[in-house]
Parts: structure tokens; sequence; C-alpha cells
């Protein structure tokens, strides 16, 4: 996994949409792999409540005959967090001030999921990247290593 293209990827979706505030991605299971949060966000508890909920909204979906989770959006009175399906084994969560533009944060996220993707799988550029892809379902995983963690954590909070 390159470390360096994640860490870009996360923070070009702050840049494309105003009103994000934090982003992190995680494994299905819990276990944190880059985060470009604010200091008094814990993106390790973050990762693990995403992935609480996310077994939550993939059992809504199937009960309710909805096909493979794509995503879900929480409320707050300051802002949203939403959750996205990243292929098969992980997840993006994006944070948002109550001015975002939830449309525009869509669409803007959907291409940067199939990248985050490639780049998760080591597969390297996704020549669809660019247009509109359907995230996969979520499917538990492999935890990263610590030092894996750590090393993206260094370079996502760069020139924050």
């Amino acid at each position: 996994m390159n470390h360096e293209e994640l860490a870009r990827e996360m923070r070009e979706l702050r840049e494309r949409v105003p009103g994000i505030t934090d982003t992190a991605v995680a494994a299905a299971d819990g276990m944190l792999i880059a985060a470009d949060t604010a200091d008094i966000i814990d993106p390790e508890s973050l990762a693990a409540i995403a992935a609480a909920g996310l077994g939550i909204a993939r059992r809504a979906t199937a009960v309710t005959g909805r096909g493979a989770f794509r995503q879900t959006v929480t409320y707050g009175s300051q802002g949203l967090a939403a959750f996205y399906a990243v292929g098969d084994t992980a997840l993006m969560i994006v944070l948002g001030d109550e001015g975002i533009d939830l449309e525009r944060l869509h669409e803007q996220t959907r291409p940067a999921l199939g990248r985050i993707g490639a780049i998760l799988t080591g597969a390297g550029p996704d020549p669809l990247a660019g247009s509109p892809a359907e995230p996969g379902p979520l499917t538990a995983t492999p935890a990263a290593p610590d030092a894996l963690v750590g090393a993206v954590n260094d370079t996502a909070t760069e020139g924050v």
C-alpha cells in the first residue's frame, strides 16, 4: 500500500468539498488504516465506532432487501458523519460541518472510493477512478500492522 497516495487522496477530497473537517479510512473490523483528523478526535475510536455502525447498516440493508451496503449518513447539531464502503474490506469516514453540501460530498466521494480501494489493495491506479463507481459490499479484513497505521497517520496529517 502506498501511504503517500492514500494521504493525498484524503487531502484532495477535503480540498474538493468545502465543509469536510476530518477523514479516516478503516478496515471493516474497525482497525484504523489512515486518519486526517483534528486533535480533538480519537481516530482509533472513530474507526471502531464506524465499524460497529457498519454491522448495523449492513444488517439493515440485508433485512430490507436493499442490496449491499454503500453509504450511510448521520446528522448532528454541528454537522454530519458519512460512512462509505471502500471495496469489500474497508470503509471511509468523512466528517463535515453543518454547511457541507451533501450532494457534492457524495458526487466527489464516489470516484475517490475507487482510487482508495485500488491504493489499499495495491492494484495501482484505477483507470475508471475518475468516473463514478459503485462501491462494493464490506466484509472483514485482517488487521493492519500498527507500524503501518502510524506511518499513514503521520503522512495524512502533514500540512494540515
